[in-house]
């Protein structure tokens, strides 16, 4: 019988903990090498000499701006939260989060398919469709006549933010971005800056961009989640 209640008891603590076990959080950046992300820049196929645009610094992924190109994640991702911790360091600057990304240079020669957060200074948060698409509340008035939305070029393919929230050039930035099923949620700074859903893809592999600006990334932060949080 003695045995019998301290099986219990122990069993009931290993439940315990984990129903109050939370998810952990893993980062995408070692802070030493570029293990885990590959490089997708069109300059360096025509000049093998070309300078790579994304390198390590003080622990810190960083992307010199040029060449224009992305640093996309070799594994796939679904129902996550990812914390991008940011700034511009000389001056105003333009770059983004591709999430969902799937085939290489499908827009322009350059985008990969996907649905870009965007980072460029004054536009933070704007979704921009590149060959997939997500509709938002008010959307003729974020995007546009709706004859003329498309995810292709020469269509309106951005939808703008809810709010600036964006701190002055030269701070950190935190950027909070859900993806749960066909949901995404962008907070900025704690504050929501947009909101989708029916999202055309729900996974795929996580792209940042060198997009003419110099940007550090203190974070770049992934964790599994099951629903999309509904106050921050």
């Amino acid at each position: 019988m003695k045995f019998n209640l301290f099986l219990l008891s122990t069993i009931f603590l290993f439940l315990s903990c984990n129903e109050d076990k939370q998810p952990v959080a893993q980062s995408l950046i070692n802070g030493t090498d570029l293990s885990g992300w590959h490089i997708d820049v069109p300059a360096m196929d025509i000049n093998p000499d070309t300078i790579n645009p994304f390198i390590i610094r003080d622990g810190m992924l960083v992307t010199l701006g040029e060449p224009i190109g992305h640093i996309i994640t070799d594994e796939e991702y679904e129902n996550y939260r990812l914390e991008v911790e940011y700034r511009f360091p000389e001056g105003a600057g333009n770059g983004g989060v591709m999430l969902h990304s799937s085939t290489l240079r499908a827009v322009n020669d350059l985008f990969p398919q996907s649905l870009e957060v965007q980072m460029m200074h004054e536009n933070v948060g704007d979704f921009w469709c590149f060959q997939e698409d997500i509709t938002v509340p008010n959307m003729e008035k974020r995007r546009g006549p709706k004859e003329k939305w498309g995810s292709t070029d020469g269509t309106l393919r951005n939808i703008k933010k809810l709010v600036d929230a964006e701190n002055p050039v030269g701070e950190w930035n935190n950027l909070v971005i859900e993806c749960v099923g066909d949901e995404v949620k962008v907070w900025l700074n704690d504050t929501l800056v947009n909101y989708g859903y029916n999202c055309t893809s729900q996974k795929g592999k996580i792209a940042l961009q060198s997009e003419g600006s110099k940007i550090e990334f203190k974070r770049v932060d992934i964790t599994p989640i099951t629903e999309i949080t509904q106050t921050y």
